[in-house]
């Protein structure tokens, strides 16, 4: 029986797999987070990952606060690229499976077609930065590895932009929403669902892989669609970047091509509005 790793368990990719574990049951599943797994503690990462000695290590943790990460650049880069080298080096010396999560922000946002695993990478905030090196010191310590780049996560679980927009929503009679970053949204039920799928696949294909859900939005059109399916009647605006700076820049357009995903494991990319009416349902159940 495959023994899965899975890092980073208790944020939103980590509890979607949880969730999904239960259907997966011919898998040994043990999921870790920090309490039982810290990987800040590089110098004792290796022997802890040991005892444990998975067969499949889903490297979902990450310093994932974009604007804390400008400040708090030592922690980012070990959780972001330190960390992903040991459990890379590991995975490559004990012949074990490695799928190591990633984003968008690996690329500086100038481009103007859905970017594909190949194109240029030139992140512009330090979590950009963090992240980049994580991948190369992965394929670098373990080429056999999977990395998959990711976008714009949400769930029911944790803390997202549709969680805090729908509560906002019937908080404010009114909402500025930036209308220039151009990207995809990511269910990270649908992330989870792929990953097993790839997992399942009867054939392993290392390299990188570009996952979110269809579909090509701004992040106040996504507020516009969360307005609509959950009923909100607060009044929505678009403002420019500009108007609402932050500590890290964001890419100003991060759209992702899926093709390679889909092509190589039969991976099924969902429409983002499809996928956004499930997570709404859900938490219009709690």
């Amino acid at each position: 029986m495959k023994k899965i790793l899975v890092t980073g368990a208790n944020g939103q990719l980590g509890s979607e797999l949880r969730k999904l574990s239960v259907q997966y049951s011919a898998f040994e599943w043990v999921f870790t987070d920090w309490q039982e797994l810290d990987l800040c503690k590089l110098d004792a990462l290796a022997t802890e990952i040991s005892k444990i000695n998975p067969s499949v290590i889903i490297n979902c943790a990450a310093h994932t606060a974009v604007d804390k990460a400008e400040s708090e650049y030592e922690l980012s880069d070990v959780l972001n690229h330190q960390s992903v080298a040991i459990i890379a080096k590991w995975s490559y010396v004990n012949d074990c499976q490695f799928i190591h999560i990633s984003t968008d922000y690996v690329f500086d946002g100038t481009a103007s077609l859905p970017l594909k695993e190949d194109a240029i990478t030139g992140p512009i905030n330090v979590y950009g930065q963090t992240k980049l090196a994580g991948e190369i010191a992965c394929l670098r310590e373990n080429p056999n590895a999977i990395i998959i780049r990711t976008s714009w996560v949400y769930s029911s679980f944790g803390a997202n932009f549709v969680k805090t927009m729908s509560r906002l929503m019937q908080e404010r009679d009114s909402l500025n929403v930036v209308n220039d970053q151009i990207g995809s949204p990511t269910y990270a039920a649908d992330l989870a669902q792929a990953i097993l799928t790839i997992l399942t696949h009867q054939k392993w294909q290392a390299g990188i892989y570009h996952f979110s859900n269809e579909g090509e939005i701004s992040w106040y059109e996504f507020a516009l669609a969360i307005q609509e399916i959950g009923g909100f009647e607060c009044a929505i605006s678009g403002i420019p970047s500009s108007a609402y700076p932050t500590p890290a820049k964001r890419p100003q357009y991060s759209l992702l091509d899926k093709s390679k995903i889909a092509t190589t494991f039969g991976v099924v990319v969902p429409d983002y509005r499809v996928s956004l009416e499930k997570c709404m349902g859900l938490l219009s159940e709690k």
